[in-house]
Order: structure tokens, then sequence, then C-alpha cells
């Protein structure tokens, strides 16, 4: 197998972030296997996999473009065998003859992540310990084992049905990890959810942004990147790095055009926070990515909200649930929030990620033009869109 053969590549998204995705790799012009997709429930995913995403046909070069610009994608993976067993013998025996070598040296640490559902072989372990002795049955070495994500190669076995999925992941830590937010706010955002966030209100970089509950400036940060044409993995490491086919004059062509492609913006990011300590750490984050020039950090309350004469969007995070103890607080807070929108951000467009229905109605702006149903910190949230008028 050469880097031209094409590969199933699978790539993972957070539950409610694919329309964004599928827009994303669009983008990128891969046509995605429609036939192919999942409609697994959480359960029968391997670890690390979340629900949802999209499969498609690529090459080793699509797989670095993926980890290098995808901004909502959770993990790149190539599938790298599926057969049926029904026991370990069997396991072992069909695992040995997949092409290990195209994506592990010998001796090189992994970490195999096993989910059994509906199978015979239903011991993790176990399973875990046939697939290292198939890698060592093909490579003629034993790899060395490990349960750190970084710098070792994952593996992720599924059995479902006796059905066994074998995959290789091509991104190492998870691609929310863009390596900027080394500091974080009290109940921080997943770089891939903001985007996720941005995606879903059609925001393409070409108008103001707000965020008055900005915390570690994440969801600012990300609409900086968008509008200066930022790759979002342009900073940091994957696995496919340490692949014995890793092609780094393909990857470096692709790299060297993406850091001729950041473009200068005209646009205003302002976020704002009424904890001095976030405001610092979000500056702090956005200096980091080359954008803190681009973004005007203030700490007031939501009430000290300015107006701005030309229209955009204001995307926002605010508390909900447990991240404040006393619902009082916040459902004055939503009410002050929501007088500053009806007073000051006529023709705005206006996204907020909650979690309840009864602070979103103390904001009374009306109902939502639209709704997705999210997952953030392992709470079912709704990110709600309105236009203020």
């Amino acid at each position: 197998m050469n880097s031209t053969t094409l590969k199933r590549i699978y790539i993972s998204c957070a539950p409610g972030l694919e329309p964004g995705l599928i827009r994303e790799a669009r983008e990128l012009g891969i046509k995605r296997d429609k036939s192919k997709q999942t409609t697994d429930t959480v359960s029968d995913l391997p670890t690390g996999e979340d629900k949802g995403g999209i499969e498609f046909e690529g090459t080793d070069a699509q797989i670095y473009q993926c980890n290098l610009h995808l901004r909502t994608a959770s993990r790149v993976v190539v599938r790298l065998g599926e057969f049926y067993a029904a026991a370990f013998s069997e396991l072992r025996k069909k695992a040995s003859r997949l092409e290990w070598e195209q994506y592990i040296r010998p001796g090189q640490s992994v970490a195999i992540k096993v989910t059994c559902h509906k199978s015979k072989l239903y011991h993790s372990d176990a399973v875990a310990e046939r697939v290292l002795g198939a890698i060592e049955d093909r490579l003629l070495r034993a790899p060395k084992t490990a349960e750190n994500d970084k710098l070792v190669q994952v593996v992720l076995v599924r059995l479902v049905n006796d059905l066994c999925t074998i995959s290789i992941d091509t991104s190492g830590e998870l691609l929310y990890k863009r390596g900027y937010r080394q500091a974080v706010a009290k109940a921080p955002l997943r770089e891939t959810l903001a985007a996720g966030l941005l995606y879903a209100a059609n925001y393409q970089g070409k108008t103001p942004l707000v965020d008055p509950f900005c915390g570690s400036g994440t969801i600012p940060i990300e609409a900086a990147l968008i509008a200066r044409n930022i790759a979002p993995g342009i900073n940091r490491r994957f696995a496919f790095m340490d692949w014995p086919t890793f092609q780094k004059d393909v990857f470096q062509l692709d790299l060297d055009k993406s850091r001729k492609d950041i473009q200068s913006t005209d646009q205003f990011f302002y976020a704002a926070d009424r904890d001095r300590g976030a405001i610092d750490m979000a500056t702090a984050n956005a200096a980091r990515t080359g954008v803190n020039g681009n973004i005007q950090f203030a700490c007031h309350a939501v009430s000290d909200l300015p107006h701005f004469d030309i229209p955009g969007s204001l995307i926002t995070n605010p508390p909900y649930g447990i991240r404040i103890t006393s619902s009082k607080d916040l459902r004055n807070l939503y009410a002050s929030f929501g007088k500053v929108l009806r007073n000051s951000y006529q023709g705005w467009q206006v996204g907020i990620l909650c979690s309840e229905e009864a602070l979103m109605a103390a904001l009374e702006i009306g109902p939502a033009q639209k709704v997705i149903h999210l997952i953030n910190g392992g709470i079912s949230v709704k990110f709600s869109l309105f236009t203020i008028s």
C-alpha cells in the first residue's frame, strides 16, 4: 500500500456538530460516503470516538488536511480492517493480517482502546491482549503498551455483534486541543464546540462579534481564527507524524501554504467578563494564537455591555445549571442580559448556549428562530439563535 492508496477514513465530532463538520469537509473537497454513515449509539462507538461523524475514502494527504484544517472534528481515524470474530484465536489470526507496518514501528508504544457490545468476546482487556499479539505477529516484535494518549499510537477496537472494526488514530490528542488554551476559567467551552456554535450561526468572520461572558476567551478566539483564516491545527503535533509512511514533504507543503494563507482582518471582536482573572486568562490564550491584537477584552458586568453602531453576531456561553449555585442570581442575570439585548442590540444575530428553559424565558427576547441540541461538559444544552428586533 502506498501513500496514494485510498483508505477508509472516519472523522468524528461531538453530537450536534455534524452539519458544521459536513460543511467543513465539503470545503476541503471531501465527498462523504453517505452509505457508510454511522447510526450507532454512543455505547456502540469505540472509546474516544464521539457519536456522529462522516466517513469517506481518501489519501494520506487528505488525512493530513483534515487534522490541520477541520475546526469541529474531534478525531480522524483510518479504518484498518473489519471482520467477524467469535473466538480469541480467530481475533488474533485475522487481526495479524492487517497492515500494521503502515502505521506502527516495531517496538513503538501503543494504547489499545476497546469497546465490546453484544459480542461473544466481551472482555475488553483480553481483546486488547490479542490485538497486541496480532501486532507482534505482523511486525515480528512486541509493541510497548501505554495508557497515555500522548506520544503513542492509539488503536481503537470495536466489537459489535461479533463484528470487529479496528481503527488507527491519526490525530493524537483530541483535536479540540489546539495548544493555545493553557489557562481556563470556570466551566470552559471546548474549542471544537465553540467553532461549532459559530458555524451554526453561519459566522464567516465578515461581521463584528461580541461575547459578554467570554470566560477564557474560546468563542472570540475561534471567531478571530476563522476571520483570519488560521488553521486550527497549525501549532500542534499529530499522531500520523510518527507513522513509518509519513510524507513529511507533503504535510509541510500544506502547512507552509496554511501559514501563507493567514489573512488580516478589519473586523472587531469584543470579549467581556466580570471576572478579572478570566479576562487575564483569555488575553493570554489569545496571545498564544497571535489574534490578541484583534480582540478587545474588557472586565465588566453584562449590564455595562456597550452599544455598537454596526450590527453583527453576539455568540455566548453564559452561566447556567451547575456553573452557578444560586438560581435567583441566574434569573436576575438573564433578565439584565435580555434588557441589554432589547435596548442596544437591535438587528443583531444572537446565539446563546444554555440548559434551562426558565433562564432563556427570563431574557424576554421572543422565541428562537433555530435551536440545536448539544452536549457541553456532560450537560444537555440548547444553542438558540435569535434576531433581535
